[in-house]
């Protein structure tokens, strides 16, 4: 979601990641593929130009792409040449993903159903992506979020890249409450973002008003327990633990530093050993 820019879990639920009997199951009412009229899918193409660029790939590495989603990214790599394996648990999202790889002909392309807490790959892939949140801190506790890190790191091969796009911690304690307005050619999306101090957790709602359609006066804004957030240092401490360190971070898909200000925060990390 970059902001709900790229599809972070911002203003709605838009991710593509939840355990039945998890917190994000609050979220999962906005999990169809309605999201594809989102304005940050029309970035998708920007935003993997900038990690190729960034992880400096070839186009031969073996890419997983976690909370995959309808596949947007994955899609765009295996445009690209890359193999990818795209995981998800919406079976909505899978399934046109595989459509579109069969329509467009994409043999490198497979998708998964499946709960990334559920996954068990042990030093297959060059890549690891997690993006547009990832379903990063999407799970009711810290124990349970932390299996997705551990998850990322036994998926990588010794010398293997890391990417994650998040919300920041650091802005959301500095800057929420706060609205954060985002028109596409589509729709305009008006989130609006709290702050679960305690919990270290977004709360969040918003409307959406599509182009070319009559408006009709908006509910009240229904507020969900959203997803566990972290700070980079946070997020530092988290992956060297588990054998990874960072080598850059961003504040957006242009190469903007760091900062607090900034609501995206994404960190690029190797696998050590």
């Amino acid at each position: 979601m970059q902001d709900i820019v790229n599809g972070t879990v911002y203003g709605f639920p838009k991710k593509e990641e939840a355990g039945a009997n998890d917190n994000t199951e609050n979220m999962q009412d906005g999990w169809s593929l309605h999201i594809k009229d989102q304005s940050w899918v029309e970035d998708t193409e920007n935003q993997v130009d900038f990690i190729i660029k960034v992880l400096g790939l070839t186009g031969h590495e073996r890419i997983l792409d976690m909370a995959c989603g309808f596949g947007r990214h994955s899609l765009e790599l295996a445009h690209r040449g890359f193999s990818v394996l795209g995981v998800d648990i919406t079976k909505a999202y899978i399934d046109d993903a595989k459509n579109e790889a069969t329509k467009n002909s994409f043999d490198n392309a497979e998708f998964l159903l499946s709960d990334i807490r559920d996954i068990h790959f042990k030093n297959e892939f060059d890549v690891v992506l997690n993006l547009a949140d990832g379903a990063v801190g999407y799970f009711d506790s810290d124990e349970e979020n932390l299996i997705v890190f551990d998850k990322i790191a036994q998926a990588l091969k010794p010398g293997g890249k890391h990417f994650m796009d998040v919300c920041n911690a650091e802005h959301a304690e500095q800057f929420f409450p706060k609205r954060h307005w985002q028109i596409g050619s589509k729709i305009l999306a008006l989130p609006e973002f709290d702050w679960d101090k305690e919990k270290r957790r977004i709360i969040y709602g918003g409307w959406e008003i599509a182009f070319g359609e009559v408006a009709h006066k908006p509910e009240p804004i229904r507020k969900g327990n959203g997803a566990r957030l972290y700070s980079l240092q946070e997020l530092e401490e988290i992956l060297q633990k588990r054998g990874m360190n960072i080598v850059q971070a961003f504040s957006n898909y242009y190469g903007k530093a760091v900062t607090p200000k900034e609501i995206q925060l994404m960190v690029y990390a190797t696998k050590t050993v």
